[in-house]
């Protein structure tokens, strides 16, 4: 190298850490550059880039020509490159996904399913199918006297419309249920002609149609429709009319939104339990509901009320009613910790129906009334402790006025006369109404372990005070359940466990006085597994009550051991 080259560029080194101002000509560029001061890196140099950086228009840049030549020289070469071939990336195979499906299936007990969903389209702005499903079992319950078979048979008719501005769809369809009143006092001895004399099946049949509408603009946002005409093998009949229209109403940047209620029920029975006077009750329902949802960052709160004015028709009784539904909720910690809290209320409309989806053993002699859900105040903490595990920690107090208890009604029957009702044995159940206030608390939590393997479980413990009756009949102070699910491409499996704690009903002998009975907690675990074996063919079976205890959900009615049951799912499309 040119010893005064090097001596140029120590030169020009030291003038910049002494920071000596030197003008120094760049051999290509006329311009000049003027060292003041070494540079000296901060934090806000690396972190901050100004948005209108400014030139120095003082200096005068010109270029200079420069002149070059290029010397083509040939190199030999006997390379020649191989012939190539594209090769495309490997897909994963991906499961094909068939809108329909049947799944029969058959288990001890006699008891045979049938389950199938079919649905298909005129064009792509609708969709109609149906839905049905059969279950049925001969029962076998240990220890019966009488017939304890059970049959339920549901069929479910849509159809859809989508529309550039709206969209809506109705449904019709019918369930039918067969039970039968099996639980008979187990202290008593009868005799074969007796027993032989006594039907014990009751019938339900329910038919129901519905509808919804809703619009994408506009402050009438939609409505829904529901009409249920529920009956029995006694004569009993129920129709219920649920109408629910939503406007929505902008203010500044929020939305209230509000839902008109129009429920009606009408219902009759032939008798009551004690006398042959029949009993008929008819309720008319006015409501509305509005909500007004605030969202501020982390903060949601709902601030609304239900207003009703209740008419019983038949008693000719008007009153009106005002309830909070007051929520609120707030993300302390992201996705790791959200309080909230809420005080609620509501008048709910019981229905012969719903008593009976229930509990299928109840009498055809019930006295309907309305629940008056004074209020309902709770508050609670929910949220993950890392990326697998949630929780969910709820405490609930509420007042409620005329809450339904099942309590078990008394025997008319004096081992002799079989002209009585077969419900009228100390084997169905009536329905009591009592003032009731309910501290719970109520705990969840769930772990996902993996994509394929998830744990969970939840307890709930409630504490009731009553007003009149000596115990809140049939509701357990302990509820419990444990679950798990495993699945993969081939596998799925599940198990579930449920705890019940102990239960009080009434014993009432024929002539005797009522006493008080106490049914003990039961343990009732359930299993369920299956396999794909292709895109259409999925085997599985399920097992229930594996611990084989006939344990008794409702006083006298023990319950199915253990039950097995294998089937096929086979999913087509059109």
């Amino acid at each position: 190298m040119n010893k005064y080259l090097i001596i140029l560029l120590v030169a020009l080194f030291s003038t910049t850490l002494f920071a000596q101002e030197e003008t120094v000509k760049d051999t290509l560029n006329a311009g000049e550059i003027t060292v003041v001061k070494p540079y000296k890196p901060t934090i806000s140099d690396a972190f901050k880039i100004k948005e209108n950086p400014t030139l120095d228009q003082d200096s005068k840049i010109t270029k200079d020509s420069v002149a070059y030549t290029i010397n083509s020289v040939p190199v030999a070469s006997t390379f020649t490159p191989a012939k190539g071939k594209a090769k495309g990336l490997a897909k994963e195979k991906m499961d094909k996904i068939y809108p329909n499906f049947v799944s029969v299936g058959f288990g001890n007990n006699t008891t045979p399913l049938l389950e199938a969903y079919v649905h298909s389209s005129s064009s792509r702005y609708n969709d109609y199918g149906a839905f049905i499903k059969h279950l049925s079992s001969k029962g076998n319950v240990k220890d019966a006297l009488l017939n304890s078979n059970y049959s339920d048979t549901n069929l479910d008719l849509y159809y859809k419309q989508f529309d550039r501005d709206y969209n809506w769809e109705v449904n019709a369809g019918a369930k039918h249920q067969i039970s039968n009143w099996y639980g008979l006092p187990k202290d008593l001895i009868y005799t074969e002609p007796f027993l032989s004399s006594i039907d014990p099946k009751q019938r339900y049949l329910n038919i129901f149609a519905g509808g919804k509408i809703n619009f994408k603009d506009g402050m009438f946002k939609g409505a829904k429709i529901a009409l249920n005409q529920f009956s029995d093998k006694f004569n009993s009949n129920e129709i219920q009319l649920l109408i629910k229209p939503t406007i929505e109403l902008p203010i500044s940047s929020e939305l209230i939104n509000t839902t008109a209620i129009i429920e009606y029920t009408n219902g009759k029975f032939n008798q009551n339990y004690n006398t042959t006077d029949k009993i008929n009750y008819n309720f008319l329902k006015l409501g509305i509901a509005p909500n007004f949802e605030v969202l501020r960052n982390n903060l949601t709160v709902n601030l609304g009320a239900k207003i009703y004015y209740n008419l019983d028709l038949e008693n000719k009784i008007n009153g009106l009613f005002a309830y909070p539904n007051v929520t609120a909720s707030y993300k302390v910690l992201e996705e790791n910790l959200t309080a909230y809290i809420g005080i609620t209320g509501d008048l709910n409309q019981n229905s012969y129906r719903e008593f009976a989806q229930e509990n299928p053993f109840v009498s055809p002699t019930l006295n309907i009334l309305q629940t008056d859900n004074q209020y309902n105040g709770y508050i609670g903490a929910k949220g993950k402790l890392n990326a697998a595990v949630s929780y969910n920690l709820k405490a609930t107090y509420s007042s409620e006025k005329n809450k339904p208890l099942y309590i078990q009604n008394p025997s008319k029957s004096d081992l002799i006369n079989v002209l009585i009702n077969p419900y009228e044995l100390g084997n169905s159940f009536g329905i009591v109404y009592d003032d009731i206030k309910t501290i719970s608390v109520f705990g969840e939590l769930t772990l996902d372990l993996s994509k394929e393997l998830k744990f969970g479980g939840n307890l709930a413990f409630s504490k009731y005070t009553t007003t009149t009756q000596e115990e809140a009949w049939n509701l357990p102070e302990i509820k419990a359940a444990l679950f798990a699910n495993y699945h993969n491409k081939k596998w799925f499996a599940g198990s579930d466990i449920y705890f019940y704690g102990k239960r009080f009903d009434t014993t009432t002998p024929y002539l005797g006085l009522p006493q008080i009975v106490t049914l003990d907690s039961f343990l009732d675990l359930n299993l369920n597994t299956g396999y794909v074996f292709t895109d259409r063919l999925t085997a599985f079976a399920k097992a229930n009550n594996l611990l084989g205890t006939n344990y008794q959900r409702y006083v006298n009615f023990d319950t199915q051991g253990i039950q097995v049951l294998a089937g096929i799912t086979y999913k087509f499309g059109f």
